[in-house]
């Protein structure tokens, strides 16, 4: 039986590139690109002319008419189980902040090794994620230190809840670890989000760390 390769569509708005893309990935096992876009407003037209969406999308940053940072907050918010993997020439460090929080699973820069794009791709399909030494750096140097932590009172299985995800259990594993339904998982990670003022999983782990709470 032959094995279903995972879909992958690039965002980018150099042709020469996207199309040196698609070959290179189309040439790994196990995927295939099945469209490219010149920015995020072209990649709304193709989602919703193509009722299956991609499984991971290679984002660019800098592009005309919608740029990667509004696209990756959309797709957030209307296609939350598309992998977004950002691709950019950008090596700064707020830049990368602000592509995770906006909800891309990791940060490629445009100059790595064809092997490393293959791993995560690889990864971002088994782990939901692939965090390089470069964006484990910057999470770590984005952590300030405090004078004072934060006093924000955590029930005791908030505090479970918090730990646990900044683990690399998936929520379903936290909720099987806890012994409670996906459901009051999901109040408890929505319930942070708003308490905490942040919008993604990478915010726990930044706050988690910055505040003590767990350990690196």
């Amino acid at each position: 039986m032959k094995q279903q390769k995972h879909t992958v569509a690039i965002v980018d708005d150099h042709l020469l590139l996207a199309g040196s893309l698609e070959k290179l990935i189309n040439s790994f096992e196990g995927f295939h690109v099945i469209y490219h876009a010149s920015n995020g407003k072209e990649l709304q037209q193709k989602l919703r002319a193509n009722p299956t969406p991609p499984n991971v999308i290679l984002l660019d940053i800098n592009m005309p008419v919608m740029d990667g940072f509004e696209t990756a907050e959309w797709l957030t918010q209307n296609h939350p189980d598309i992998r977004v993997l950002a691709l950019s020439m950008e090596d700064d460090e707020k830049v990368i902040l602000k592509m995770l929080q906006k909800g891309a699973k990791g940060y490629l820069l445009k100059d790595i090794h064809p092997d490393r794009l293959k791993i995560a791709l690889e990864e971002v399909m088994d782990r939901g994620y692939y965090h390089s030494e470069k964006v484990a750096a910057t999470l770590l140097h984005s952590i300030q230190p405090s004078n004072k932590s934060e006093e924000v009172p955590f029930k005791e299985n908030e505090l479970t809840f918090l730990q646990l995800a900044c683990s690399e259990m998936t929520y379903k594993e936290i909720a099987d670890v806890m012994s409670l339904s996906p459901k009051t998982i999901d109040g408890y990670r929505q319930e942070l989000f708003n308490r905490l003022h942040i919008k993604n999983r990478v915010g726990l782990v930044i706050y988690a760390l910055k505040n003590d709470l767990i350990k690196i």
